[in-house]
């Protein structure tokens, strides 16, 4: 590009306004500001090779060059960090975010302490703020952990809980029940 003025300040700095209307800032410390023709765009590349740009809509995409990170801040607050990795994760205006791992889980993390990640496979598993754990499983089986039991409920109506003490019940959908102790002896069972 055609230079249309360069001017040198006392501290360094160098301008340089090109015959398009772009604006070429040198700082001594090897930073350069790239002003658009529109005024509005802006790419300023740092000495230690990170580069924030300022689009027209006032989005930011600000990349890390040592972690080869690019965190880009949209107008409406919404923050997209990618990483070398593959990860990407998104932080909400509201404060939630969700973070899809290389391997494609996504994993969201609400404002009120609630976790849910879904899986690959299609499995999905949601932490509510105490603790409890619901897993969705893509056959069709559920299971609940909570701090008394872990439940599995089957596609068939049979559910089975282990209560923390080692007692496990069997509900079959037939309506057969079956009592075991913590040992594995049957204390009941209800055959039809």
């Amino acid at each position: 590009e055609e230079i249309q003025r360069e001017t040198a300040y006392p501290d360094g700095k160098v301008e340089k306004v090109l015959k398009n209307g772009c604006h070429l800032i040198f700082f001594p410390n090897g930073t350069r500001k790239k002003v658009g023709s529109d005024g509005k765009t802006v790419t300023i590349t740092f000495f230690n090779g990170d580069v924030k740009q300022i689009m027209p809509d006032q989005t930011v995409i600000y990349y890390y060059a040592d972690a080869k990170t690019t965190h880009t801040t949209y107008s409406d607050g919404l923050e997209v960090l990618q990483f070398s990795n593959g990860q990407i994760e998104k932080h909400y205006p509201d404060g939630k975010k969700e973070i899809t791992f290389p391997d494609q889980t996504i994993k969201n993390l609400f404002t009120d302490g609630q976790e849910e990640s879904i899986f690959p496979d299609g499995t999905i598993v949601r932490v509510q703020r105490d603790g409890s754990k619901t897993i969705e499983f893509n056959n069709g089986q559920r299971e609940l952990h909570t701090s008394q039991f872990k439940r599995r409920e089957y596609p068939d109506g049979t559910v089975k809980t282990v209560y923390m003490n080692g007692q496990q019940e069997t509900k079959y959908g037939s309506g057969r029940v079956r009592v075991k102790d913590k040992d594995g002896n049957i204390i009941m069972d209800t055959k039809l």
